[in-house]
């Protein structure tokens, strides 16, 4: 076997992103014989078709995963979240999804999420002092 090299980098190639996410989905398919992974965006777009906010994530074995969400301030508070979320909700049940995971931080939105019927399975202290990161699920 030939010599490697290992690299810790902060900007890493998309390229190298891609043989790793290609790597870990022909193993889970190995594994569990389902080929699902898929991409999910649901976005919020000005008359110019311009992007200003919306959902990111996917979906694979079954999980809905809400990778980034966001909004600009301008868009808070009217319905438009509730809506991508929905949005988001309902495409995952179309493609089969059973359930739903996502996190937020304790300064985001836990509160919004759990109105929706998120709820919290997990929390984990990070910086700044006295904020966490909230690990939530929902039943789809």
């Amino acid at each position: 076997m030939a010599e490697q090299t290992i690299v810790v980098t902060d900007a890493p190639d998309p390229r190298d992103v891609e043989v790793i996410g290609r790597g870990l989905a022909a193993y889970n398919q190995e594994q569990t014989g389902i080929h699902d992974h898929k991409p999910l965006a649901v976005l919020v777009k000005d008359a110019d078709g311009n992007t200003l906010g919306g959902i990111s994530g996917r979906s694979s074995l079954g999980l809905l995963f809400l990778d980034l969400v966001y909004l600009p301030k301008t868009l808070r508070g009217g319905g438009i979240g509730q809506r991508l979320l929905a949005m988001a909700e309902e495409e995952g049940r179309f493609r089969g999804c059973r359930r739903a995971v996502l996190y937020t931080i304790s300064f985001q939105a836990p509160d919004f999420y759990k109105k929706y019927g998120w709820r919290v399975f997990g929390e984990i202290p990070c910086d700044p002092p006295g904020t966490s990161r909230i690990f939530m699920t929902k039943e789809l």
